[in-house]
Parts: C-alpha cells; sequence; structure tokens
C-alpha cells in the first residue's frame, strides 16, 4: 500500500496540497447550509466542510449503513477541525501583514498542471466542471501559500540532534528503514453481501467471534479455516493466503498483519469483503541496513518529526488565545 501524506493537517497546509493529492475539488450533494463552527467570529459553514470532505467520503468503501454513519461522522469531524486550525493560521497571517506574489501563485498553478499533466484549457475546463472559475481557483491557491509561508516563519526547530538522538529515532523508527520484506497470512472469511441487512451483518458477526473464541480457547487455526471460512480459495488450506510484499494485501488487513508476531492471531477485522480473522504464519527479509547508511534519511526524519511537534505546539496555543465554538 502506498503510504499516503502525513494526515488530513498536510493537505491543508501545502501550496494546493489538497489539490494535488487529491485531484480537483468534486461537487457534494445538495445540503441545507448553516454554521457549524465560529472562530474569532468568522464563520464555517457546512458546505465549507463539505467541499473537503467530499474526496475523503468517497474512499469509505463500507456496506453496513450505520458503520458508515459512524466513520462518515469522524471524517466530517476531522475536516472541521482541520478547517478551524487553517482559519486560525489564516488570521494570524492576515495580522502578520504577510503578503503572496502573482509570481508565487503562477508557480502553484503551474505545479497543479505538471501534477495533473494538463495545459491551461485542460485545467480550466476540469474547474467549470466542477462550478469553479479559474480566479475563484487561483484564490483558494493564493490562501494556501499564505498559510504554509506563515506557517514556515513562525514555526522554527532549533535544535540540531547529536549521534545519540539520531540513533535513539533509528532504533525507535527501525520498521521504516527496512528493506523489501515479505509476510505469509492465513486468514478466516465470513462473506457479507453488498445487500445484507443489519441484523444480518450482526448475524455474521456473531458467527465469527464465536470461531475467533474458540481459537483463543486453543482450537487450531487451519482447521477452523477449514471447517467455517467462506473463501474458497484458500480453505482448504487452511487459510494460507501465500507470501505477500507490502502494499499488495487488502490495506486493513495488511495493516493487522504488520502488528502481529508469526503465530499471533488478530481480534476481528472488518473489510468490504466481510469479517475475518487473521493468523501470521511467516515473515522474512526486511532487515534494517546499518545505521551509518541511512544516517542522514534519520536526520532528515527527525528533524521533520520535531517540525510537526513544534507545529503542533503553535496549533495549540493558538487555540488557547481564540474564541471558538463548534456547532456541528
Amino acid at each position: 500500500m502506498k503510504r499516503k501524506s502525513r494526515g488530513m493537517k498536510r493537505l491543508f497546509f501545502g501550496g494546493g496540497v489538497f489539490l494535488l493529492c487529491c485531484g480537483f475539488l468534486s461537487p457534494s450533494a445538495a445540503v441545507v447550509d448553516r454554521i457549524v463552527a465560529v472562530v474569532n467570529q468568522e464563520v464555517i459553514t457546512l458546505s465549507d466542510i463539505e467541499k473537503w470532505s467530499h474526496p475523503f467520503q468517497t474512499e469509505i468503501r463500507v456496506e453496513d449503513r450505520l458503520e458508515r454513519q459512524e466513520r462518515l461522522q469522524k471524517i466530517m469531524r476531522k475536516v472541521l477541525d482541520k478547517v478551524i486550525e487553517e482559519k486560525l493560521i489564516e488570521q494570524e497571517a492576515k495580522k502578520s501583514g504577510m503578503r503572496v506574489t502573482s509570481r508565487e501563485v503562477e508557480q502553484a498553478v503551474e505545479e497543479v498542471k505538471q501534477k495533473n499533466r494538463i495545459d491551461q484549457q485542460g485545467l480550466e475546463r476540469a474547474l467549470a466542471s466542477e462550478g469553479l472559475t479559474f480566479e475563484t481557483f487561483k484564490k483558494e491557491l493564493e490562501r494556501s501559500i499564505l498559510r504554509t509561508k506563515f506557517v514556515h516563519s513562525a514555526v522554527k526547530v532549533d535544535n540540531k540532534p547529536g549521534e545519540k538522538e539520531l540513533m535513539e529515532f533509528f532504533q525507535k523508527n527501525i520498521d521504516r528503514y527496512r528493506g523489501d520484506a515479505s509476510y505469509r497470512p492465513a486468514h478466516i472469511l465470513w462473506v457479507i453481501p453488498k445487500e445484507a441487512t443489519v441484523e444480518e451483518i450482526r448475524r455474521t458477526r456473531r458467527r465469527s467471534q464465536a470461531v475467533l473464541d474458540k481459537i483463543k480457547g486453543g482450537a487450531d487455526f487451519g482447521e477452523m479455516a477449514m471447517q467455517y471460512s467462506e473463501d474458497a480459495s484458500s480453505r482448504n488450506e487452511g487459510g494460507d493466503l501465500g507470501y505477500f510484499k507490502k502494499g499488495e494485501l487488502l490495506p486493513a488487513l495488511e495493516k493487522e498483519a504488520m502488528k502481529l508476531q508469526i503465530g499471533g492471531v488478530s481480534g476481528l477485522i472488518r473489510t468490504e469483503r466481510g469479517y475475518h480473522i487473521l493468523k501470521l504464519l511467516d515473515r522474512k527479509g526486511g532487515e534494517p541496513p546499518p545505521f551509518e547508511e541511512v544516517k542522514e534519511k534519520v536526520r532528515a526524519d527527525y528533524t521533520e518529526k520535531e517540525w510537526e511537534k513544534a507545529f503542533e505546539q503553535f496549533l495549540s496555543k493558538l487555540k488557547e488565545k481564540s474564541i471558538i465554538e463548534i456547532k456541528l
């Protein structure tokens, strides 16, 4: 699985980063607009949140209506939090008197065109299809650049790490420096049809939980897979899925597999296919390189991490001195 940007925070604070990462804005369904937050007397509306949350909403691939609604609410709240932070930064940037030049905006426009491999006419057609004018688009870029410039001028990291700090960081984050590794999971699957009702989903969960309880009680995973799994391709092999490299398995399953020790068994995992129980049969490769070989990357990662901590402290102070009312 390709690693995404570091959290939704990055989507809001780069010059045009949201557009570069997620494509052009997609129109959301019509909503009755209302105020969802007030930040130092400036309002944020529901349509603002709908606009920015739409690309994330389309990534929700869950058939369970209750679970989908719960995830949607979490996305809306996360987006609102980030829009509030964006508003606070923009307010401070305007107070500082910082400006964005037309050349900076033009450069950002060129980046968007290069990223999306389109010319000026293609860009304007794409914007028009989303109900946006080129001038509105440039205004959004200008605001984004202003926030980015202000943040990088206001948030500083002065401390330079020594050998001890870098080595400790390397050891604590050793997994990010490992080479290509492969792992061999097995699973037991209970399929949930797309048209399944809430009660049918609950019954399936109860059946899968009962099998998980048996495994935790000492039952053999392979035998349980052959007896209960609804994955015909792996059932007769005791659920064995073979070897995978990072990014090849369903993200939700890979995430759990990465947490397991060899022989370890997961809890219930919900994916678009249904409920799974995962067991890690083997892992090979992925040995970390010598510290000296990756020292400069470790230094860059350490500095970035420290900057992010300083940025969070900066945001926290902004919020403390601001009047924020949330109505979502």
